[in-house]
This record gives C-alpha cells, sequence and structure tokens, in this order.
C-alpha cells in the first residue's frame, strides 16, 4: 500500500522523499521484481522480504548512510530510491550517491526531480560538500541523469565495485555545493 503521508523531506512539483521504513518492504520488493530487467546488470536492490529488511535496516541506523524513498506525489507510490551512502563528516564532509528507478517510473523526469532534491537536501539540512556517483560506463542513463543534475565526470576506476557476481569499471563523477550554487 502507498505511503499518503506528507512526511517529505523534500517535495518537487512530482516527487517527494522520505526516509525508508520496514513497513515499505512488500511495495518495495514488488517494484524490484518488476524491474529485474531494467536493472541488470547495473545494480541488484533487494527483491526479498529479507534482503529488505537488511538493506532498510543499513539504511535506517547506520549513521554513515541515508537512504530516500522517491515517491510520486500524486498517490504516495514508490517510484525509486536515492541512498547518500559513505558520509564522511569532518574536513571531508561527502557521500556517495547511489539511486534506481522502478520500471512504471522509468523515462518520465521523475529521477531527475528526485536526484535533484536529494543533492539539495545534501547541501542543505545534512551541510555536506560534495557528493560522488559512481556509474559503470555502458550506464548511459545514469551517465544522462548524472550530467543533467550538474555533476562533471572525474575519472575512471577499472574493476571498482563488485557487482552481480563481478568487479566492474565505474566512471566517477561528482558535485560540489560551489558547483550547484553557480549551476
Amino acid at each position: 500500500m502507498p505511503h499518503t503521508g506528507s512526511a517529505y523531506l523534500a517535495e518537487g512539483p512530482r516527487v517527494g522523499l522520505r526516509h525508508f521504513t520496514y513497513a515499505d518492504g512488500p511495495e518495495f520488493t514488488a517494484r524490484v521484481r518488476e524491474s529485474r530487467d531494467l536493472h541488470h546488470p547495473w545494480l541488484s536492490p533487494p527483491a526479498t522480504a529479507d534482503a529488505f529488511t537488511a538493506y532498510a535496516s543499513r539504511l535506517i541506523e547506520d549513521p554513515s548512510k541515508v537512504g530516500f524513498l522517491v515517491c510520486t506525489r500524486q498517490d504516495g507510490a514508490i517510484a525509486g530510491f536515492v541512498n547518500i551512502n559513505n558520509i564522511v563528516e569532518g574536513a571531508f564532509q561527502c557521500g556517495a550517491l547511489g539511486y534506481g528507478v522502478f520500471a512504471h517510473a522509468a523515462g518520465r523526469g521523475l529521477m531527475r526531480e528526485a536526484l535533484g532534491l536529494a543533492v539539495g537536501h545534501a547541501f542543505g539540512p545534512m551541510r555536506l560538500h560534495r557528493l560522488e556517483i559512481n556509474v559503470q560506463p555502458g550506464n548511459a542513463a545514469s551517465i544522462a541523469l548524472a550530467r543533467a543534475c550538474g555533476f562533471r565526470r572525474e575519472g575512471f576506476s577499472p574493476k571498482m565495485i563488485h557487482i552481480d557476481g563481478e568487479w566492474r569499471d565505474h566512471e566517477r563523477w561528482a558535485i560540489t555545493a560551489e558547483m550547484r550554487a553557480s549551476g
């Protein structure tokens, strides 16, 4: 059942961001199963109840991570997710973004709006200074999203992240608070 409360941390015209809850498991995992072809081989979000509980637990309880569900404001349905991982405070003030859209919401511009909201939240209330996105070179949609949201390509790392049973190459994209303010 979609979330219909207005507990959004950030809202745009079509989507809102809110934190994960354990109660989101059935809707989230159903969307993951529907989106398997879209996600493979780029990411593997949790598709079972137990996997979701473990995943949500890390996002809810680990202070070095923050997870946001992207929900359509019209009906509260989960359209995707944006996570800020590896948050480092102190002099670094940065985090690494991971995100995914679900098949029913793909190609509608919802993730561009959501990623913009997440970046604004990270640079605003979270007081981060830099965000990074690591993208497999063949993932044209994700690269286009990073570029559209003002991220710049900073480099290439061979065999950087273990995904779907293999170490995969990644392009590194980043944005700073100053870049966003001037963009």
